[in-house]
């Protein structure tokens, strides 16, 4: 092997450390609340549609500061700004646990729009720095997405316990995100000059005007709604069907925990088809499945529920996020189209437990709140089979931005 060869395995293996380091830390801020919100609740006497307005935030900030990730990356650099935002990260997640009631929303605000910034960044850095395995290495990427958010959920009643409250549980994070950013100011790789001079794209009113780039969107927004119902309400929803507290926190830290095994695989089964679609029908089936199971089945179908959902969520935003690379031709689309889809998907997607939130303070039956949850898997899977299809938005001779 010469050196060099040596130099670029070298400067792969850290990227890939530092891309799951970071990824750990970009679900545990909103995971670790479900399972706690009935303390928050008794502590605070918020109201359930305030408490909805809660989880609403982060996800809303997600949409909301997205798109700033490839303007701040243009002026500051992807690093620096990655930089950037786990520093926000870490404030949230200190300020949230705070006593005062609204740094618990400006903590959880602070954490979202540092999770929506990151997030959107991360993509883009895999596809410029692994530009042949991009689609896999984003389920790695997303396996590390998964395992923080299984973290956050199944330890977070343990340390409420253990540091004695809440709050001293929901600040603990932080100590993750600073060894995050830690790591990523002292070994981050940098792209060489060159590298980012010659990279091309169209603008984002060019993008904007792609059909293709609103399918992958709007997969994004539906997939990602369900995604934060479950780490919103599930714990609360299981509760009400006569869980204990713990038994619920620990069933959706399972299920996250087992998004790990599609988050790494379904990229994999992708390659297998011509396009997305038969794995993204697949894993939507597990999600409709497990969510049925979990909230109108029998108590004896609570572990495959489980299991079925984790398998369809960890494979859904796996394949929702390989999309954003596979559907672009250089690092700097992708920049774009993860802005667009990340910016507008999770603006959509807050709409999801805002109404969770609206329906349980309307005490609506469990049968309602089950197809309404199914109905936005049919909507996700109508999206699935339009962005699925074997298509790449590239820029041609002229520099006009085109779908091939």
């Amino acid at each position: 092997m010469t050196t060099e060869a040596r130099l670029d395995s070298r400067r792969i293996a850290l990227f890939l450390f530092l891309m799951v380091l970071v990824g750990l830390n970009l679900r545990p801020a909103l995971s670790s609340l479900a399972p706690l919100l009935v303390r928050v609740q008794a502590d605070t006497g918020l109201t359930p549609l305030a408490i909805g307005a809660l989880t609403t935030l982060p996800v809303l900030c997600l949409g909301i500061f997205a798109p700033l990730a490839p303007w701040l990356a243009k002026r500051a650099g992807p690093e620096n700004t990655l930089a950037l935002a786990l520093g926000v990260l870490i404030a949230g997640l200190l300020l949230r646990g705070l006593p005062a009631l609204p740094l618990l929303f400006l903590g959880t605000l602070l954490a979202g729009a540092a999770i929506g910034i990151a997030g959107t960044l991360l993509p883009a850095l895999v596809k410029r720095e692994l530009p042949g395995g991009a689609d896999l290495m984003t389920g790695v990427y997303t396996m590390a997405l998964c395992l923080g958010g299984a973290l956050g959920a199944g330890l977070s009643i343990p340390l409420a316990d253990m540091l004695g409250g809440w709050r001293f549980s929901l600040m603990s994070w932080g100590l993750l995100a600073l060894l995050a950013l830690v790591a990523w100011q002292t070994l981050m790789p940098r792209a060489p000059h060159s590298q980012v001079a010659t990279a091309t794209g169209g603008s984002m009113r060019e993008l904007l005007g792609q059909p293709l780039a609103w399918q992958v969107m709007i997969l994004m927004g539906t997939q990602s709604s369900l995604a934060y119902i479950v780490f919103g309400w599930l714990p609360t929803l299981l509760q009400a069907r006569g869980y204990s507290e713990a038994e619920a926190g620990w069933m959706m830290g399972a299920s996250v925990m087992v998004q790990l095994i599609s988050a790494l695989g379904a990229p994999w089964l992708a390659r297998l088809s011509r396009d997305q679609r038969p794995a993204l029908m697949l894993v939507l089936g597990c999600i409709a499945a497990g969510l049925w199971l979990l909230l109108q089945a029998g108590e004896s179908w609570r572990w495959p529920g489980v299991v079925l959902l984790g398998l369809g969520q960890g494979g859904s935003f796996s394949l929702a996020l390989s999309l954003i690379v596979l559907r672009t031709a250089n690092s700097r689309l992708a920049g774009k189209l993860s802005g667009l889809a990340q910016g507008g998907g999770y603006t959509l997607a807050a709409l999801g437990p805002l109404a969770v939130g609206v329906l349980l303070q309307l005490q609506v039956g469990m049968a309602t709140m089950t197809g309404v949850l199914l109905s936005i898997v049919a909507v996700a899977a109508g999206f699935a089979l339009l962005a699925g299809r074997n298509r790449r938005l590239d820029v041609d001779a002229e520099g006009r931005l085109i779908t091939r």
